[in-house]
């Protein structure tokens, strides 16, 4: 299909998956659907989906006993060659089909080891950090907001934007950049609606062939599922137009990278307890909400390393500008009313944290942020005075003069700082050491690997 032909598409309706009691409604409604096979999906701990097909007729397995793996051919696991099976146990509440794959549906699975939910599993150690909240009797709820580079390779083997005529210095929210790749667009919107997450702004970001597809917020579990749905989506619709969806923090070193700013707010069952419209900072914030945006500064170092996991995440969070004359990313531990150049942003009764990119695992990224806000509220931390200048402009005397500190400028650094904030350690469990074990590694291969900068710069100078 062209990239610009939208002319067969139908307009996007928010369809709803139904809610099962019995498994043998969920084989019913498949069969009326014309699924044949259930997608077990989890992820490892990088957040990459892992899933194995399973026909609809064993539905009852994957919500039994679960679907059977090898732990030790996952990452992140804890489970060695000679350990038991890692068995995905799915949440009937998570099944839908799956729209860009006809007859095939998907179903969120939770890992289990001997029976018992696997403390290495990323869900799990979300779940627990959701268990510590509902026993206040408060939810917490999150919107998050990818961004993605839609890529091509030219017939050189280079990595391109998708659309040659993408090109403009400051491209954000241009029409003809949006008009262009349509067909993605329109076909991945309808594929999120149709299971009823529901789609409600597209736009061209600000680098060329960078585009956010914005969902409603939900509670922070089903938040992370939608994530990880919608990163499969977007990656098998680009392949099928022969093209590249990449969340990759920072493809371009002279553009904006691709975030995933995370939205966020507690509720009662009643009211929003982040709300309060009495707030003398006029941001609409309550004292709990300030309280838990200085848990999230508090621990922002360690925060890093799960909001910004891989050595590319620091190509965007460095200190300094683009071509487009803004990064759109936090260098500075800090927050502010709308001000985009912070940390912690406030748009209004909600928290913005603007840390996390593509590349982080949704599930560990939330679970160690409920955790640091907890401790926030636990403590009684004050954030202080919000900062509303530009800080991209300010110099290091006037950002040391304020207090505010410079987040970890690379993964080495960030893993430093987790390693050494024991209440996200321990908030995250075991799944911490493994974490920080296999990233020391990535960490150590990239300082080993001769780069072409290297070779540009040195092959010949001396």
């Amino acid at each position: 299909m062209n990239l610009n032909d939208a002319s067969k598409l139908p307009v996007a309706e928010l369809g709803s998956v139904p809610r099962f009691d019995t498994a043998d409604d969920a084989q019913a409604w498949l069969s009326q659907q014309g699924v044949k096979y259930v997608l077990a999906q989890f992820v490892d701990i990088h957040g990459v989906a892992k899933a194995k097909s399973v026909p609809v007729a064993h539905l009852k397995t994957v919500l039994t006993d679960g679907a059977g793996f090898a732990g030790f051919a996952i990452w992140g696991v804890g489970i060695e060659p000679n350990g038991p099976d890692f068995m995905a146990v799915g949440d009937l509440a998570t099944l839908s089909t799956v729209p860009w794959q006809p007859g095939i549906a998907r179903i969120v699975c939770e890992g289990h080891v001997k029976g018992e939910p696997w403390t290495y599993d990323s869900r799990v150690t979300l779940r627990k950090q959701v268990a510590r909240v509902a026993e206040r009797g408060w939810t917490v709820f999150t919107g998050l907001e990818p961004e993605f580079s839609l890529l091509r390779r030219s017939a050189s083997g280079t990595v391109e934007p998708c659309d040659a005529s993408d090109t403009l210095a400051k491209p954000c929210y241009d029409y003809k950049g949006l008009s262009r790749t349509r067909v993605f667009l329109e076909k991945l919107t309808e594929s999120m609606r149709s299971v009823g997450i529901d789609v409600y702004q597209i736009d061209h970001e600000d680098a060329n062939g960078q585009f956010e597809i914005n969902y409603t917020y939900t509670d922070c579990v089903t938040s992370c599922d939608h994530f990880v749905f919608f990163k499969m989506a977007a990656s098998e619709i680009a392949n099928e137009l022969g093209l590249i969806c990449s969340f990759m923090p920072k493809p371009f070193a002279n553009r904006p990278g691709n975030g995933m700013h995370m939205h966020v707010s507690i509720g009662d069952g009643k009211r929003n307890l982040f709300a309060d419209p009495a707030d003398p900072n006029g941001m609409g914030l309550s004292k709990l909400g300030y309280q838990f945006t200085a848990g999230l500064l508090a621990h922002a170092p360690a925060l890093a390393a799960l909001c910004n996991p891989t050595v590319n995440s620091y190509k965007r969070l460095v200190v300094g500008r683009s071509l487009t004359g803004a990064t759109w990313a936090p260098a500075y531990i800090s927050y502010g009313d709308n001000n985009r150049s912070t940390m912690v942003r406030m748009p209004g009764e909600r928290i913005e944290l603007r840390l996390p990119d593509g590349s982080c695992n949704p599930y560990l990224a939330t679970a160690a942020m409920i955790a640091a806000g907890l401790d926030g509220i636990d403590r009684e931390l004050s954030p202080g005075a919000p900062s509303n200048d530009n800080l991209y402009e300010w110099t290091p005397a006037q950002l040391k003069e304020h207090g505010i500190g410079v987040l970890p400028q690379n993964l080495e650094q960030a893993l430093d700082a987790l390693e050494r904030d024991r209440l996200i350690c321990d908030a995250l469990g075991p799944v911490a050491d493994e974490f920080l074990k296999l990233k020391r590694m990535e960490w150590l291969e990239y300082m080993r690997h001769v780069s072409d900068w290297e070779m540009k710069n040195y092959l010949e100078f001396f």
